[in-house]
């Protein structure tokens, strides 16, 4: 999420809200998809619900990255994809669920760099170069 300037909206996570955390760390908006979303229906509906941002224009796909996140499935883990979408806010009224704590909208180079913490370096890579 890009803002007229070109910088990139991070938000706060909750630790106290999210995967049992004890830390915080900033992070982009975003979720899983649900049966039968399209995936711009779910980068829609999770603009809304982390930053209250309900209409975003020039989305463009930027790219998948092969996650070092393994999430549990029964008696296994499975892998996890991410799509790097770049899309403009239209307004810059933030609401944000109790799933964050704060904002701020970053250089993407620094957006890049805070990413590190969650993220593999050819993620991160792809959101310096935004």
């Amino acid at each position: 999420m890009r803002n007229a300037e070109g910088k990139i909206l991070l938000l706060k996570v909750n630790p106290e809200k999210l995967h049992g955390e004890r830390r915080d760390y900033w992070d982009l908006p975003g979720g899983r998809i649900q049966k039968g979303q399209t995936v711009l229906e779910t980068l829609r509906r999770e603009v809304a619900e982390e930053t209250g941002i309900t209409t975003i224009d020039a989305v463009k796909e930027v790219g998948m990255v092969l996650s070092n996140i393994r999430i549990p499935l029964g008696d296994d883990t499975v892998g996890l994809i991410l799509g790097v979408y770049e899309c403009e806010a239209v307004g810059s009224d933030i609401v944000l669920s109790d799933e964050h704590i704060a904002y701020d909208w970053f250089a993407p180079a620094k957006a890049a760099e805070l990413l590190t913490i969650k993220y593999p370096k050819h993620f991160c890579e792809l959101v310096a170069g935004l």
